[in-house]
């Protein structure tokens, strides 16, 4: 698969190796683009707001990061070697499935009207919120279970990348812990209650702390570092194995500083970007 990529057919290309490696996945990721399409045509028209949003702004960004997400591990799943391939599978349809039911979930109470996290004002709310809980925590673990294979057995590819992959899904892991933290706290703000003022689109408040910054740049990591160290690869293959090495783990070390100071930023009921 990181072979496929250097060979720069585009994204059709990608999309067709993506299938043949990983239909699962690939089915997955395309369910959303329809949903992505509803939500784009219902937000016009719905003016419904729900914690300070847009009700249809919330089932948008979900349906776009699990199409990333789960196109991003189809193809990394890929160039894990044969001999983990029958784990993948399973892998593949757990992450599948889990996806699946937590954005129709998200859609599901959109368009009730309510908000799908962290409510438990009704027995059918409390009762979906616990769905989505399981289902993400299973995802969770699924992901323990690919960063243990792709360290047990070496994917395919230069070693950035091959570390990429690694230290990516590491941060992964870390950014859904920033998900534990605001699963406890009921909340993803810090000071205030969840809603208000936010930044456009994102929601992020612009008032107080918010965690789904930190949240956010952690569970993107899964396709940053793999993708840092394939450039590293693809455009200094003069550099020495090692050295791109150390241009990596720099970089990761930047982007966990960032993860980090955002988390603690948040924690002290700081914004990322205040009203003015």
């Amino acid at each position: 698969m990181e072979q496929a990529a250097d060979s720069g057919y585009g994204l059709r290309h990608f999309l067709r190796v993506l299938h043949r490696a990983s239909p699962v996945l690939s089915w997955a990721g395309w369910l959303n683009v329809p949903l992505i399409a509803l939500a784009l045509l219902l937000l016009p028209f719905d003016d419904r707001v729900v914690t300070g949003l847009n009700v249809w702004f919330k089932p948008l960004k979900f349906a776009l990061s699990t199409l990333l997400y789960v196109w991003t591990l189809g193809w990394l799943l890929a160039d894990l070697p044969a001999a983990a391939q029958r784990a993948t599978r399973i892998i593949s349809w757990g992450v599948a499935v889990s996806m699946t039911v937590e954005v129709l979930l998200i859609f599901l109470q959109a368009a009730r009207g309510t908000t799908s996290h962290f409510n438990v004002t009704s027995a059918l709310d409390g009762a979906l919120f616990g769905v989505m809980g399981l289902f993400i925590s299973l995802n969770t673990v699924l992901l323990v279970w690919v960063l243990y294979l792709s360290l047990r057995h070496r994917p395919f590819g230069p070693a950035a990348y091959v570390w990429g992959m690694r230290l990516g899904l590491l941060l992964f892991l870390v950014g859904s812990a920033v998900g534990g933290t605001m699963i406890r706290q009921m909340g993803h703000t810090v000071g205030a209650a969840d809603g208000g003022p936010g930044l456009p689109g994102l929601g992020w408040s612009t008032r107080t702390g918010d965690l789904r910054a930190a949240h956010f740049l952690g569970l993107h990591a899964l396709q940053l570092l793999p993708l840092a160290g394939w450039l590293l690869g693809r455009y200094f293959p003069q550099v020495k194995v090692r050295r791109q090495l150390l241009g990596l783990l720099a970089f990761t070390l930047l982007y966990v500083g960032a993860v980090a100071w955002l988390y603690w930023h948040a924690l002290q009921g700081l914004p990322l970007w205040p009203a003015s």
